[in-house]
């Protein structure tokens, strides 16, 4: 699968983003898709997850409450609805993908096989 990451920009704290992440190949209830974020200088960050297989969400804890991911199967996509921006989302966002069958954690990086290009999201002050 290709993922392709959009929905990125510049916007004040308090506001909303929405990103998307398009799957091009085998439909999106096939992997377990992800969000994953990054710094400058720090690890990738998991963020949300939906199952391929159930459709169970997980979010980290520092977006609990204010974001969403969400699976759309006729376009294919996978959309990561950010409410309540602040600073410290300030980051690149990748989505990600895995076999829907592969266990092991939802939350580390390394569990993923396809990764998209990235976006960037900035949150201003």
């Amino acid at each position: 699968v290709q993922l392709q990451a959009s929905g990125g920009g510049l916007v004040q704290a308090a506001d909303s983003l929405r990103l998307s992440c398009l799957a091009s190949g085998r439909p999106v209830s096939y992997y377990t898709m992800a969000w994953f974020r990054q710094t400058p200088g720090k690890e990738r960050e998991f963020v949300a997850a939906i199952r391929g297989r159930g459709g169970q969400i997980y979010y980290a804890d520092s977006v609990k409450g204010r974001f969403t991911i969400s699976r759309d199967e006729v376009k294919n996509t996978v959309a990561l609805q950010m409410n309540s921006l602040n600073p410290e989302d300030t980051a690149v966002y990748y989505c990600a993908a895995r076999n829907a069958y592969r266990v092991g954690t939802l939350y580390h990086d390394n569990h993923y096989e396809y990764w998209g290009q990235g976006t960037l999201v900035t949150v201003s002050s």
